[in-house]
C-alpha cells in the first residue's frame, strides 16, 4: 500500500494539471524591471518577494495567484540610484514598502498559455494588470514564465520633475520568472 500511495503521488507532483496552492522558492525566482532612461535600456532585480500560486487548468476558476514585492530590495548596482528610487518621488518605501498584487482571475490562452488579470497596488494606487504567462516543468517542479507593461506615472512613480517621460519612459516592463517546487506530502501521510 505504501509503494502505491508514494507511486501516485509521484505522478501527481510530475502532472502540471494538478493543482497546488503554494508558495515559490525565491532563492531560485526572479523579478526584474525593464526601464528606458534617455531611451537607454535600464535592468534591475527586486531581492525580495513572495508568492503564493494555484493554477488548475483543469478548474481554472480555482486558480488564483498573489505577489508581494518589497520595494526595498530593489537592486539596481548602483547603491546611490537604489537610495534615491526609495525616496518620495519614486517608490516612497518608508510609507509604501510593497507592491501587492492580487488575482482576480486567471484564464488559458491555448497552447499552455495562460493570463493572470488583478489588481495591482503600489504607491497607494491600485490598477488593473494582465500578465501574460506560461508554465514549464522543470523535473516536479513548475516554472511560472510571463512579463507586462505597466505605466509608472498611474502608479505616481517618478513625480516632480521626473514625470518627464522623455528622461525616463513611462512604460516599463515588468518580468518574472516564479520556480515553485514540487508539492511534498505532509509529514505521517505515508500509509
Amino acid at each position: 500500500m505504501l509503494r502505491i500511495t508514494l507511486t501516485i503521488l509521484a505522478l501527481l507532483a510530475l502532472c502540471p494539471q494538478v493543482a497546488v496552492a503554494q508558495g515559490i522558492d525565491p532563492a531560485r525566482s526572479q523579478i526584474t524591471i525593464l526601464s528606458r532612461q534617455m531611451n537607454v535600456p535600464v535592468e534591475a532585480a527586486f531581492k525580495k518577494f513572495s508568492a503564493q500560486i494555484r493554477v488548475d487548468p483543469n478548474n481554472m476558476e480555482a486558480s488564483s495567484a498573489r505577489i508581494e514585492i518589497d520595494l526595498n530590495s530593489l537592486d539596481i548596482g548602483d547603491s546611490d540610484i537604489v537610495e534615491a528610487v526609495r525616496e518620495r518621488n519614486w517608490f516612497d518605501t518608508k510609507n509604501h514598502p510593497l507592491a501587492v498584487f492580487t488575482s482576480s482571475s486567471v484564464r488559458s490562452l491555448g497552447g499552455g498559455r495562460y493570463e493572470v488579470r488583478g489588481p495591482l497596488t503600489m504607491k497607494g494606487r491600485t490598477h488593473e494588470v494582465a500578465a501574460p504567462f506560461t508554465i514549464r516543468m522543470s523535473g516536479a517542479d513548475r516554472i511560472f514564465e510571463g512579463a507586462f507593461a505597466i505605466r509608472r506615472l498611474q502608479y505616481n512613480v517618478g513625480d516632480a520633475h521626473w514625470r518627464d517621460t522623455s528622461v525616463v519612459a513611462d512604460e516599463v516592463q515588468i518580468r518574472f520568472r516564479l520556480h515553485q517546487a514540487a508539492a511534498k506530502p505532509a509529514p505521517g501521510k505515508s500509509s
